[in-house]
């Protein structure tokens, strides 16, 4: 697992005051529930839970230990955690599980100065993303296929870079940031 820390280093010359953590992966394979090799699944759950859970526990050590003390933690959650797509039980599953991670946090984390946020995404633009607009693109809660709209990834790091414009004593505890024109509203 690669380190959580740009630089893979606690010194005490750095003092982060935000952690953004990763996405995650692309999702696994769309089948059908019954049809996902366990494999497969260990690898989302270790990637997108698993992988998010140490990065938070080392972001909470160093935040502790640094003077002063606090900070800011950012996970990565999705649309997913709100409404599913069709075939996607790991990857949602994982995402539904970053909400209770960021929402334990937060929790734990008040007396030390450490907020702990979520921004769940929809269509951003990125390579995780091209399927959803060649070919026929991805399949509807109606099980069709619809080409959907994407939105610049640029606004997501705007978004990122608001919450971690606040003072510590100011939380936005969740965002949902999408393409305006996605299949969200009504899904599932």
């Amino acid at each position: 697992m690669p380190p959580c820390w740009p630089d893979g280093e606690r010194t005490s010359s750095k003092k982060p005051r935000a952690k953004a953590n990763p996405p995650g992966q692309k999702p696994a394979p769309a089948v059908p529930l019954e049809d996902l090799p366990y494999e497969t699944w260990k690898q989302v759950v270790d990637v997108n839970l698993t992988g998010m859970f140490l990065c938070t526990q080392e972001a909470i050590r160093i935040m502790k230990a640094q003077d002063p003390r606090g900070g800011r933690i950012i996970n990565n959650g999705s649309i997913s955690a709100h409404a599913p797509r069709p075939r996607s039980v790991a990857y949602t599953t994982t995402k539904h599980a970053v909400t209770g991670l960021t929402k334990s946090t937060s929790l734990d984390c008040r007396g030390y100065n450490i907020t702990c946020s979520q921004i769940d995404i929809g269509n951003a633009a990125t390579p995780l993303t091209e399927r959803m607009v060649q070919g026929q693109g991805v399949m509807q809660a109606d099980g069709r296929m619809a080409i959907e709209p994407r939105m610049n990834a640029d606004d997501v790091g705007r978004a990122v870079a608001y919450m971690c414009s606040l003072p510590l004593d100011t939380n936005v505890l969740f965002m949902t940031v999408m393409a305006n024109l996605m299949p969200f509203v009504g899904r599932g």
